[in-house]
């Protein structure tokens, strides 16, 4: 087993949940989400800040959401509610803290040495929220600003109304901005999530920027709304199609090599070293998901 294989969980669907709403904290214990963002930010009005702190850092405490993958968004930097939000969540130990609008790699630092001050060790990840013009110029150097962040999460509803852009099918506007944030993280070997899709009622539209989502490469989306969640659980998933091709690569690159030969093909197709590693990859992820041919 790889270290990457050893250290991968899945993220297809991940879900915010209003932290100040504690009847949907309760609800999210039995979603099919892969990770939950429990939200202190715009999903919490300025007068309940304080309660939602204290209700969501108790949830990341309790111990009643199975393997999900536990996150709790904050205030971001500058914010009246940021300090108090880092203290208490590093307290609660989550497995990530999610910061929104990061637009440079000192703010990355300066939140890593944060965590680091506050008692928390390298367990608790940093994720990003790209979500400015300013970030998406300075992507690059985010993602590879400090070894405690781990994901990137696109802000795509910020991004638009920062550019003076419209929502529109296909998402043309932010395409640069998607397409140079994934260069960003693959380069850093780290993960990305997709942005929010906001009309929870369009099931065919939601389907179609959830394919357009992994097509980019993402690893899975934000979501919204717990109706989202199976079909992201299902598109950002190798099929059992892809999950057989994979193990056909490999085995025919393995006897390949075995033999002495230097060409292993596949359904007439070449076999290269690269297509091993997406093989491997796929693999991994399909065993993170519990996915089988």
């Amino acid at each position: 087993m790889t270290n990457s294989e050893a250290v991968l969980r899945p993220r297809r669907s991940v879900l915010y949940m209003p932290g100040a709403n504690e009847r949907a904290l309760e609800k999210a214990k039995g979603l099919q989400t892969d990770a939950l963002i429990l939200d202190l930010e715009d999903a919490v009005a300025p007068d309940a800040k304080d309660d939602a702190r204290a209700r969501v850092c108790a949830a990341a405490q309790s111990g009643e959401y199975g393997d999900r993958e536990i996150t709790i968004r904050i205030n971001g930097l500058g914010t009246a509610w940021h300090d108090a939000d880092l203290a208490a969540v590093v307290a609660a130990k989550p497995d990530a803290i999610v910061v929104p609008k990061v637009n440079s790699a000192d703010e990355v630092r300066t939140l890593d040495a944060a965590i680091t001050s506050a008692g928390g060790g390298p367990e608790i990840a940093l994720w990003a929220m790209i979500e400015t013009p300013e970030a998406i110029r300075n992507v690059n150097e985010i993602a590879t600003a400090s070894t405690r962040l781990k994901v990137l999460v696109m802000g795509t509803n910020d991004l638009v109304a920062e550019l003076h852009a419209v929502h529109v099918p296909g998402r043309a506007p932010i395409l640069t901005a998607l397409s140079l944030s994934v260069l960003a993280a693959r380069d850093a070997g780290i993960e990305i999530l997709d942005g929010v899709y906001n009309d929870v009622k369009n099931s065919d539209g939601f389907e179609a920027e959830c394919l357009q989502g992994r097509q980019f490469g993402f690893d899975g989306k934000t979501l919204i709304h717990p109706s989202q969640l199976e079909p992201a659980n299902r598109l950002f998933a190798p099929s059992p199609a892809e999950v057989e091709h994979a193990q056909a690569v490999i085995v025919a690159f393995d006897e390949a090599t075995a033999e002495g030969k230097g060409v292993a093909t596949v359904n007439g197709k070449l076999i290269e070293n690269l297509h091993v590693a997406d093989a491997h990859r796929i693999l991994a992820v399909a065993k993170a998901a519990g996915i089988t041919a």
